[in-house]
């Protein structure tokens, strides 16, 4: 690759993450000024999808920070950032609802969620070992070293990859929740899906990024085995 290209190369990779970032914290910091007709707060809005799944016993839980609503499928329990928790928003009710999503996922065993949660010590180790091998195999030009690090980051592009329609079906499964709950009224949907769309892009960007790289890479070691 020329230098031009590499200058290219590297503002696109720089610049497809900052984009996503920015649509979902300007997306989000909109929808969270918009209050929600039925006046409940995330928690309660988690609370009430979970019981109407049958899903009784996993806790909604507040935690720190911005954004920083998860799932978590060993402690079986649902957290949610400060703003959303307290907050009677759109967006508080769209990111509440998505989170529950992943809960129902884990109730009824949706297999791309398995398969993720098992690729998840794989891709840490994979992630901090791959650089390793790549970078001694680049300096010593080593091109089996390096064929490793690409293989070790193929498994962190493979879970990327699958975290893809884990979170498009949570966003699908708690539009459909909060739709047949009466959770929103039919003109806030919409603006409830705008919330979760801006928010999947940053799983789309990582994605990206991470396919991008591993390209570039593959055309390293390509170059390396010719020469």
């Amino acid at each position: 690759m020329s230098i031009q290209m590499y200058i290219v190369y590297f503002l696109i990779v720089a610049l497809i993450p900052l984009w996503a970032q920015y649509r979902v914290k300007s997306t989000y910091s909109h929808y969270s000024k918009v209050a929600i007709r039925t006046g409940l707060t995330g928690a309660q809005v988690a609370r009430q999808i979970l019981d109407a799944n049958g899903l009784h016993n996993v806790p909604v839980q507040e935690t720190g920070g911005v954004l920083s609503d998860h799932y978590d499928p060993r402690k079986k329990a649902v957290f949610l950032s400060s703003a959303n928790f307290n907050g009677r928003s759109i967006a508080g009710t769209a990111v509440a609802a998505h989170e529950v999503g992943h809960a129902i996922q884990d109730a009824q065993d949706y297999s791309f969620m398995r398969f993720r949660s098992a690729l998840v010590p794989i891709t840490m180790f994979s992630s901090n070992a791959s650089w390793i091998f790549l970078i001694i195999g680049m300096l010593a030009t080593l091109p089996n070293l390096m064929l490793i690090g690409i293989v070790l980051m193929a498994i962190g592009v493979l879970f990327q990859l699958i975290t893809l329609p884990v979170e498009f079906d949570a966003s699908k499964r708690a539009l459909v929740q909060i739709n047949q709950l009466g959770l929103v009224e039919s003109d806030e949907l919409p603006q409830a899906r705008k919330v979760l769309s801006a928010a999947a892009m940053t799983y789309v960007a990582a994605m990206a990024v991470a396919v991008l790289e591993l390209l570039r890479l593959i055309l390293i070691f390509t170059g390396m085995n010719r020469n």
